[in-house]
């Protein structure tokens, strides 16, 4: 029952999100596939990666993620930073485009919040809290926060 509660939970946000990204940036010039979607999204989790780590994450070639780069830059999704320490690095960043159809994410959670705060005693909010603060520890335990699945 819980596997199947927490497997809901999850999908409900994931689908939320993608169905609201889809509305937003879907029919717009400049749009994303799913791929580039999944790309850009990634590049804002790992947290201005390199081109080499993107590319290592998603477990392809490098002139690969490199391509994939080039159509987010030229659409506005991304940037790229050279940083004043290494010059023959490149780090990727998410632009304020993006920045700003993320954010929808952001409603869906504070409307959430909202009603978990109307719906539920504070002591089971705290109850709640604490047990989310375990399981985002468990999660960084087990996986090594955004290390590969195989940690799984």
């Amino acid at each position: 029952m819980l596997e199947e509660e927490f497997h809901k939970l999850y999908l409900m946000f994931r689908a939320n999100y993608y169905r609201r990204f889809v509305r937003e940036v879907g029919s717009k010039d400049g749009s994303l596939s799913a791929t580039e979607s999944y790309c850009v999204e990634m590049i804002h989790l790992l947290g201005n990666p390199t081109v080499t780590e993107f590319a290592n994450y998603l477990g392809i070639s490098t002139p690969n993620a490199n391509y994939k780069i080039n159509s987010l830059v030229k659409k506005g999704y991304i940037g790229q930073r050279i940083p004043e320490t290494d010059r023959r690095e490149r780090r990727l960043e998410v632009t304020d485009k993006f920045l700003g159809y993320y954010g929808l994410n952001d409603r869906i959670i504070a409307n959430l919040m909202k009603q978990i705060r109307e719906d539920f005693s504070e002591e089971e909010i705290l109850v709640f809290e604490n047990m989310l603060t375990r399981v985002l520890a468990l999660m960084e335990k087990v996986e090594g926060g955004m290390a590969d699945d195989e940690a799984l």
